[in-house]
């Protein structure tokens, strides 16, 4: 079997979003996604992977994933050059599925669990589907789009949130109402009433359902060291599972302070690329949770690589998604599948509105649990809508049938 062509599609009222395509010559098409950068991404992977790839034998996934993962530059970073890799990486492994008839879980060493748990992060229906992360402020009035503004909602009833989650089995939640002011102050200060109003939602979660709901904080990495200990030590009585991300992911011996002076569980970093950077948390002992997004990382190859070594020092992972549904589905399958996995996360928002209008089929999600994709791959293929959408951009280098 060999490359054809690679492929692209973007949509521009979903800008943050990009699917790739490879073909081959058996018919066998295999399908991509990354998210941020979409432009550069493309440009990059049409210019320099595409010459690369094309008469390759999409099989040989390991070796066309080092060469990907180790260009001149951008080797260190999750930018355009890992972005693309990780789109191309995950296409690799959805041709791989569909020759042999099999679910990616299932060539990754089959499920370890029936289900996955999953916690619902508060995103409205809007939040980072097009250019930047969209803050809502308390009190500030959104056109809901449907029953799921979960973003407004926890900033303005956060109890009535988590009871919402709870009557759909979903026991778990992440909210992030600390970033206005990292936005608003620049991160290396908050104001004593500040971090009183941002308390506020533990408050009420903790009063309207008490501990059957775990809350984790999402800081976004916005934060200095002093101020992110600051919010620690106030938010500490609210018992939170985990602090995501408290300041840059720039310093793993700044990270291991953070996770010795505020003595709560430290999640990171879905901003992370390739084994080396985790390595170094691990190595310190400054992440208790290991998190990842299998597009920004390295692709399914690089993540199962994170998610072995992850165990091999005793940390549990879970898999980042505020992003498409492809990758969605692609973190599914690693969940699914790692032995050390303990949530994936998801947006109610996106799984149960436009996801479905992107792709031909959305995983079965039940009283908080995520179950596996049946098909062979990922799956899933993109849907009509995207494939005949006027308004797509796509563009081939090499020959398709399309």
């Amino acid at each position: 079997m060999k490359i054809t062509a690679l492929e692209t599609i973007q949509l521009p009222h979903l800008n943050n979003i990009l699917w790739v395509r490879l073909h081959t010559d058996q018919g066998i098409v295999g399908l991509g996604e990354t998210f941020r950068g979409v432009p550069a991404v493309a440009a990059y992977l049409h210019n320099d992977i595409a010459p690369l790839l094309i008469g390759q034998n999409p099989l040989e996934i390991d070796r066309i994933s080092k060469l990907l993962l180790e260009p001149y530059v951008g080797f260190r970073s999750s930018g355009v050059e890992i972005r693309a890799a990780s789109a191309v990486d995950i296409a690799l492994w959805d041709i791989f599925g569909k020759s042999t008839g099999l679910p990616i879980h299932q060539m990754l060493g089959g499920l370890s669990r029936p289900s996955i748990r999953t916690y619902n992060t508060c995103a409205g229906y809007t939040y980072n589907k097009k250019g930047a992360r969209r803050y809502v402020n308390a009190n500030e009035t959104v056109e809901a789009e449907g029953p799921y503004e979960d973003q407004v909602a926890f900033h303005n009833d956060a109890g009535a949130l988590a009871q919402s989650l709870l009557a759909e089995g979903i026991e778990a939640m992440k909210i992030w109402p600390f970033d206005p002011f990292a936005v608003s102050g620049g991160g290396n200060f908050i104001h004593r009433k500040d971090l009183d109003k941002a308390l506020e939602p533990f408050r009420l979660i903790r009063d309207a359902v008490g501990d059957k709901m775990e809350v984790m904080v999402e800081l976004h990495s916005m934060w200095d060291l002093p101020s992110a200990l600051a919010i620690a030590r106030e938010i500490k009585e609210f018992r939170p599972f985990w602090m995501e991300d408290p300041i840059k992911m720039q310093d793993a011996d700044a990270l291991a302070i953070y996770a010795e002076r505020s003595g709560l569980p430290v999640c990171a970093s879905e901003t992370l690329a390739t084994r080396a950077q985790f390595l170094e948390l691990l190595r310190r002992g400054a992440a208790d949770y290991v998190m990842l997004d299998i597009s920004w990382c390295g692709g399914l190859s690089e993540a199962k690589k994170v998610a072995t070594m992850a165990e091999a020092f005793q940390r549990p992972i879970a898999p980042h998604d505020c992003t498409g549904p492809v990758v969605f589905a692609a973190s599914i399958h690693l969940a699914l599948n790692a032995p050390n996995a303990i949530f994936q996360e998801s947006v109610r928002a996106y799984y149960s509105s436009w996801y479905r209008d992107l792709v031909t089929v959305m995983p079965r999600i039940e009283n908080g649990q995520i179950y596996p994709f049946e098909g062979p791959g990922l799956g899933l293929e993109l849907s009509e809508f995207v494939l005949t959408n006027k308004d797509a951009v796509r563009r081939t280098t090499g020959v398709a049938d399309l």
